[in-house]
């Protein structure tokens, strides 16, 4: 049963032992109680559509969409839930691109025990949650940038391209892709032909390989 006024969470992740894990950790708190699960981004999304939630703690990888990109499409959908990313990355890229999808904070898996439930309480109250030891270093990374001139690395494709890359390294066919995306199988062809000139890549086995190397799917 649901304490009355507590934050309601839900939680992805394609493991279901990681899964069990971070909810006996999150509804060990009074104030916090795990209303939905799901073992990937696109099922998170979903869930979200028919359950009321307050908050969505997100793995980074996860088969079909990533945490990344279910933070995005939740902002769109649902801008007033709250995002928490939860990785075993310890990883600055990652870090920027949680921000710039939404969420309030980023936890590392290897402390969530210590971490996680601080880091929901924050997200609650609008406040931004670093994994202590990565907030001097992050920072002075990004203040070294503004200093020079440089500025954040841009993603080498757009949102949708990353979608399709995603499944294609999952070995989804164009058909299959196009019914998960709602889109034809002739733009799924179209926009694989770009990846491949954008990125200077061969074939669906370089394609692969990206994806793993740039954390979209794991090895």
């Amino acid at each position: 049963m649901t304490a009355a006024g507590a934050t309601r969470i839900l939680l992805a992740d394609d493991h279901a032992l990681v899964r069990g894990g971070v909810r006996l950790i999150l509804d060990a708190e009074p104030d916090l109680t795990v209303v939905a699960e799901a073992a990937d981004g696109a099922e998170a999304v979903a869930l979200a559509r028919t359950e009321r939630i307050d908050l969505a703690v997100l793995d980074i990888s996860m088969p079909r969409q990533t945490g990344l990109q279910a933070a995005r499409e939740l902002g769109r959908l649902q801008p007033q839930v709250r995002i928490l990313i939860l990785t075993m990355y310890d990883n600055e890229q990652y870090f920027f691109e949680a921000l710039k999808a939404g969420a309030s904070g980023y936890v590392l898996k290897s402390v969530a025990d210590r971490d996680l439930v601080g880091a929901c309480r924050a997200a609650m109250r609008d406040e931004p949650f670093i994994y202590p030891g990565a907030e001097t270093t992050l920072i002075r990374r990004y203040l070294d940038r503004a200093e020079q001139g440089r500025p954040l690395p841009d993603k080498a494709i757009t949102d949708r391209e990353e979608e399709i890359l995603k499944l294609v390294a999952e070995g989804h066919t164009s058909k299959e892709i196009g019914d998960l995306l709602f889109i034809s199988a002739k733009t799924v062809e179209r926009h694989r032909a770009n990846l491949l000139q954008k990125l200077g890549l061969r074939d669906r086995l370089e394609l692969t390989r990206y994806a793993i190397r740039v954390g979209l799917i794991e090895p």
